[in-house]
């Protein structure tokens, strides 16, 4: 395993912020995300709850990628905890893995899933590209990564957007908003359970930063 990371650990680096790799990847990225969201949002109901089942895998096996390169590779066989898969960003994989379940329970439930990465995570994933320091890495496939990670989570939530698979009402932000203060209740959970460990720090409400 770690002689095969090894092999795709391509030294770079690290682009600066507005430089011609960042505004060509992201005008590019962005660009594309907007043009299949806007095609795929007339497929049927099923069709895009397995695009996001689908999407959720594809994110899934690529963290269990990065994480194995960010053990063996980066850190030395050391677990780093900032990197642990529970920021904001990291939530859309868990949503779209559970989405075909969660209808099966209504379509509330499905609804409310998606309601959260149209309201929460779509605005985010955009903003990132402005500032996108914690996106350029020394190496070239945890930069793409990255950014293909962000553009993926924009296409999930314009889908939604266009789809109309989220709800606009105010009982629909509340209800996100509610999965959104659980999610900060897990984080700090990690975050407080994990800290004599490393330096987790999900959501970036960490209680041992100022």
């Amino acid at each position: 395993m770690e002689d095969w990371l090894i092999k795709t650990a391509w030294p770079m680096t690290p682009p600066l912020p507005f430089s011609a790799f960042h505004i060509c990847f992201s005008l590019f990225g962005l660009s594309a995300a907007f043009t299949l969201a806007w095609l795929c949002r007339r497929l049927p109901q099923a069709y895009r709850v397995r695009l996001l089942f689908f999407l959720g895998i594809l994110l899934a096996l690529s963290e269990c990628y990065k994480q194995m390169f960010l053990y063996y590779i980066v850190n030395g066989r050391k677990y780093d905890w900032w990197y642990f898969p529970f920021q904001l960003c990291s939530i859309p994989m868990y949503l779209c893995l559970i989405l075909p379940f969660a209808a099966k329970f209504g379509r509330k439930w499905e609804r409310l899933l998606c309601t959260f990465m149209y309201c929460y995570n779509l605005p985010g994933s955009i903003l990132v590209f402005a500032a996108p320091y914690g996106m350029m890495h020394p190496y070239w496939i945890l930069t793409i990564h990255s950014f293909m990670w962000h553009i993926l989570l924009v296409f999930i939530g314009l889908l939604i957007a266009f789809s109309g698979m989220g709800s606009v009402s105010w009982k629909g932000f509340t209800g996100s908003t509610g999965l959104f203060l659980a999610c900060c209740g897990i984080a700090t959970a990690v975050n407080i359970l994990a800290g004599p460990y490393g330096y987790p720090d999900m959501f970036y409400i960490t209680p041992y930063y100022p």
